[in-house]
């Protein structure tokens, strides 16, 4: 195995496989990882949430989600990074797949990223979370490969305290988080029956640069941008632990360099929950006029609060380096130069 540095940290040089990693996560990882010195490939059929399903019935964005796709595969295809469109679900063609590229790590990330459509169709969602899971742990398995699943704050549901750290009860709501738990719970059972290696990552409430994920950071610098109302679900006091998709990346990346991480659980989080309109009132900053409407919250839609961050920052030096009060900023500036560039 190659070595290359890191700073002054001289690692080995991994080819690490992105399973779903042409969405928002995946693509930003991949950059990294690539940066990092490593030889990352993706593997993705480009069918969930991507150039092959843009939703008909958000013509209003089919321009900007269209464009904010494309940017991917360029910037994809600018560092030389492989990327092979082929449904991870088929298993006899994603194994023989697998056995060409000859990975040091998979990093698990198919998957239906949005709790709505997830509850709104579970047969699609099971498809694309578990069946595509069971296909990589089953061929990882006999070869003992490093597998990092990616996994997701909701698992924990609601909140019973205000911080959350990976040893609270798993107390899932809805379909989305429910699968992602299962996911969990079958990378364990292959590591207790196959001795595989794992890392389960928990992130939360992400925001970032060419995200179509219509998570909540991009839903309201989206409207912001268009002159729409702002719709929230509650009064706008709930917390989320808002966190920046570098530092996620970041924090997975120290997981594909440090032994620690093998067969341990991470909440990979800013770590400090902040109020839905503190985001609002970053977003006032940028864009005075902004009407906000509050309505009912939806169901399935847990209170959440802090991931505890600690255990990261012990076994594997983890730390976020921004808030909101930075990282949102950057990402308005982003979406605003990006918008001005399509239109």
């Amino acid at each position: 195995m190659q070595k290359c540095c890191k700073g002054s940290e001289v690692i080995s040089k991994k080819k690490i496989l992105l399973v779903g990693g042409c969405g928002f996560i995946g693509h930003n990882l991949a950059l990294y990882l690539s940066k990092q010195g490593h030889d990352p490939v993706i593997v993705d059929s480009l069918s969930i949430n991507n150039i092959y399903s843009l939703d008909n019935t958000e013509i209003l964005n089919q321009k900007l989600y269209k464009s904010i796709l494309e940017s991917r595969l360029e910037l994809l295809k600018k560092n030389d990074i492989d990327l092979i469109i082929q449904d991870a679900r088929n298993y006899n063609s994603i194994s023989a797949l697998y056995e060409q590229i000859k990975p040091n790590i998979i990093i698990h990330l198919a998957a239906v990223s949005h709790a709505n459509r997830s509850n709104k169709d579970p047969h699609t969602t099971f498809d694309h979370s578990l069946r595509t899971l069971e296909n990589t742990l089953d061929y990882a398995k006999t070869k003992k490969i490093h597998v990092i699943y990616m996994s997701s704050s909701m698992v924990y549901g609601n909140f019973e305290t205000k911080e959350v750290d990976e040893d609270t009860a798993c107390k899932p709501i809805g379909i989305y988080g429910t699968l992602k738990y299962a996911g969990e719970l079958m990378v364990k059972s292959y590591n207790q029956v196959f001795d595989l290696p794992y890392t389960i990552i928990r992130p939360s409430a992400l925001y970032g640069e060419r995200c179509v994920s219509r998570r909540v950071g991009q839903i309201f610098i989206e409207n912001a941008i268009q002159n729409l109302e702002i719709n929230i679900n509650g009064d706008g006091e709930d917390k989320l632990d808002f966190t920046y998709i570098e530092d996620l990346v970041r924090g997975i990346s120290y997981c594909c360099d440090n032994e620690k991480s093998q067969n341990e659980t991470f909440n990979i989080t800013y770590g400090n929950a902040k109020k839905i309109n503190e985001l609002i009132n970053i977003l006032r900053d940028e864009f005075k006029d902004i009407k906000v409407n509050y309505k009912e919250k939806e169901n399935f839609m847990p209170e959440r609060g802090t991931l505890k961050i600690d255990k990261a920052k012990k076994l594997i030096g983890f730390k976020a380096n921004h808030s909101i009060e930075t990282g949102y900023r950057e990402y308005i500036s982003w979406y605003k130069n990006f918008w001005n560039k399509i239109n």
